[in-house]
């Protein structure tokens, strides 16, 4: 089966019209070919990723594909198609949902292109895909944990979730639930809703939680990652609500690592984008260089508070 019979045979063909990728640099003139496709270039996280995998590949003599999957599977999958048409020697993937890229990557796999996972797993393929992200169960426990040290007498808490579906906000919900239960009955989830990973609408969202809990308003928030985290502090702040109701979060953006260091959030998990990519482009390399087996990569997140913002990956950029 082609990618192109796959994506047709989905609701949303549409996508399929959309770009397929991205200019290629001039500056990747030769060497192998790895096409390197992220979920959304409208996130910061992945705009990062970008100039850091842009960087690596200069060092490693890669010829590097960009493709922005614009938060489609299908557009994934077309994407996916196009580098095989260019005749690619890797692929390195950041799949927009935990199951929906699988029949795409299965038709890389049977075409024996080497393709690992990044920032995100997949499931549902017909064998493993390694992959290299942060342990994001860890990272949410982190943020749990927070809550549970600094708050022993219990607390009321928001959780605000990314897109549904992304294996990444799964875990780190389901690690702040973890250190939650693990805290006692004297913390309780007051709401859990997703905000698509968008600062937006995580405004929107936030101001309609507090407004539901007027007379009752919850101790923390604990949101999956910084730009919706922002947008939540706008609506603490606009509702003038700074002092009463606490924010941690997860990325370690320079804007959050900035606001950190003003004191209006109290911590952001750190998950080394730098070191994930740059780490996913050395393991292709060696397998198709040296025929080297692509492997799983865990990184380990901290957690980043004004007490150890300097340690942040990104911290030369909030100064």
């Amino acid at each position: 089966m082609s990618l192109k019979t796959w994506i047709l045979g989905t609701t949303l063909v549409s996508a399929v019209a959309l770009p397929l990728s991205l200019p290629l640099s001039p500056a990747f003139a030769a060497g192998e070919k790895v096409a390197v496709n992220f979920v959304s270039l409208t996130i910061p996280f992945y705009v990062f990723m970008r100039q850091e995998a842009e960087d690596e590949a200069k060092k490693l003599g890669i010829n590097l594909i960009i493709q922005d999957a614009q938060f489609s599977a299908p557009k994934q999958g077309s994407d996916l198609e196009n580098a095989l048409t260019q005749g690619v020697d890797g692929i390195i993937v950041a799949p927009t949902d935990v199951r929906s890229a699988a029949p795409a990557i299965d038709v890389v796999l049977e075409e024996g292109i080497p393709l690992i996972a990044v920032d995100r797993r997949v499931e549902g393929t017909s064998k493993p895909v390694p992959y290299v992200a942060a342990d994001n169960v860890a990272g949410g426990r982190l943020m749990g944990e927070w809550v549970t040290k600094n708050m022993p007498k219990g607390a009321k808490i928001v959780i605000i979730n990314g897109q549904l579906g992304s294996s990444s906000g799964m875990d780190r919900v389901q690690g702040i639930h973890e250190a939650l239960k693990a805290g006692g009955d004297t913390y309780k989830v007051v709401a859990e809703q997703p905000a698509d990973w968008d600062r937006g609408k995580a405004l929107s969202v936030a101001q309609n939680i507090l407004t539901s809990l007027t007379g009752n308003l919850p101790d923390v928030f604990l949101v999956v990652n910084d730009d919706m985290a922002l947008g939540v502090l706008e609506a603490i702040r606009g509702m003038g609500l700074s002092n009463q109701i606490k924010l941690v979060s997860f990325d370690a953006y320079p804007e959050a690592l900035k606001v950190i260091k003003a004191g209006q959030m109290v911590g952001t998990v750190e998950q080394h984008p730098s070191e994930q990519i740059r780490t996913a482009l050395r393991l292709m390399a060696d397998k198709i260089r040296k025929g080297t087996e692509l492997k799983t990569v865990v990184v380990k997140p901290t957690l980043i508070t004004a007490e150890n913002v300097e340690q942040a990956e990104r911290y030369g950029e909030a100064k």
